[in-house]
């Protein structure tokens, strides 16, 4: 097969259209910015820790808002003689204290096994690191949610009182949690008392106007000069801001500018646009599905399979047809536990809708698609998959 590149050119900065991209700004984000820098001031003027939650709604700013300001407030430290440093996990992809723990080490030191270590001993590896450098590290634990339901809150407890037993600590730790749920309800009496409600920032959904700002200022980075007007601008943030959703607007921007360079186009038109909206489901994107680790995607594939010709599906005639998907990929599939597990997580994303209904053979659990076609969200899942 021979391939040819399209001879559109609309994206000049591919890596900017990324979700892993943090730009040197984030518009409409400057009040939750400066919050997050009156909270943590004092690591560095007094050496005080300091635990944070932020709070919001999916692609609404919270992760890069964390990143952004980890990165500036090194800056601003490094002018007062101080060293910073941050390290940044995501509790889905690592939804287990030691795996967690293993991360933060390795941060110090890139060769360290990833086996053979308690959680205790790790964290008291991590205090040597950190104390042997006089560093105050942020630890951001992104979709916090995740690891606390499938792991407890006890983790969390820890790395919140990881001074405490210092009395004079040369090094320090602040703990960032980022959730779309009030993790602060999923905490223990002794893990609750080390968070002050009033350190909870809120990220509310944007609207159109500022959807319209961060679009026009993700396009100044990525796309070639002239690519995108005002009024296809409009348009693509009014179809974002029903959700308030930035990470759906870039999605969009970046599959309407990609629509556009196929067909030879140098500009991205309403067409693009519509065309994009129509593949990209407005809740069930493609980054939220790259986002699940490869036992949910199985689940969530079968459930696709399974709802194609019906209007629910029961957990038990799921979980048959989930191992013979399984089967099928020459997979490994899950026990019954772990598998139940696995659907509760995938509802409480709103991947999956569950609920418990009565019926004459008693009560049964059953499972529906309320954001996305069947035969869609199975496409969508097998270029993941198979890809």
């Amino acid at each position: 097969m021979s391939f040819r590149s399209p001879s559109g050119r609309v994206i000049r900065n591919p890596k900017k259209l990324s979700f892993d991209y943090v730009p040197d700004r984030l518009p409409h984000r400057d009040e939750q910015q400066q919050n997050l820098f009156m909270l943590f001031r004092r690591a560095v003027e007094s050496g005080v820790s300091q635990n944070a939650f932020l709070h919001g709604n999916v692609g609404t700013g919270k992760t890069a808002s964390a990143k952004r300001f980890c990165l500036d407030y090194k800056e601003w430290a490094s002018e007062k003689g101080k060293s910073v440093e941050h390290v940044f996990v995501n509790c889905r992809k690592r939804s287990n204290k030691s795996s967690i723990m293993w991360k933060l080490v390795s941060h110090f030191d890139k060769n360290f096994p990833d086996r053979g270590f308690s959680v205790g001993e790790m964290m008291e590896i991590m205090k040597k690191h950190i104390n042997k450098h006089s560093i105050h590290l942020f630890i951001i634990l992104d979709e916090a949610d995740a690891l606390i339901q499938r792991d407890g809150p006890e983790l969390v407890f820890l790395l919140s009182r990881f001074d405490d037993e210092n009395v004079t600590p040369v090094g320090s730790v602040s703990l960032i949690l980022i959730s779309q749920k009030n993790v602060l309800e999923l905490l223990d009496e002794s893990a609750l008392s080390t968070f002050k409600r009033s350190n909870r920032i809120l990220f509310p959904p944007y609207d159109k106007n500022e959807m319209k700002d961060i679009l026009l200022y993700r396009s100044e980075l990525a796309l070639y000069p002239g690519s995108i007007e005002e009024d296809e601008l409009d348009l693509l943030a009014l179809i974002t801001a029903e959700r308030g959703d930035a990470r759906l607007g870039i999605e969009l921007l970046e599959k309407s500018a990609l629509l556009a360079e196929q067909k030879g186009d140098n500009k991205i038109g309403p067409e693009d646009i519509r065309t994009a909206k129509a593949d990209v489901d407005p809740h069930m994107t493609v980054s939220r599905l790259k986002g699940i680790n490869k036992n949910e995607r199985m689940i969530l594939m079968a459930a696709a399979q399974k709802l194609r010709n019906n209007s629910f599906v029961t957990t038990g005639d799921l979980e048959t047809h989930y191992k013979m998907l399984c089967e099928n990929y020459g997979k490994n599939s899950l026990g019954h536990t772990q598998f139940w597990k696995y659907v509760n997580s995938l509802d409480a994303e709103g991947l999956l809708d569950t609920e418990t209904v009565s019926s004459g053979k008693g009560r049964t659990t059953r499972i529906s698609l309320n954001d996305i076609p069947a035969d869609i969200l199975e496409k969508k899942l097998k270029d993941l998959i198979e890809g």
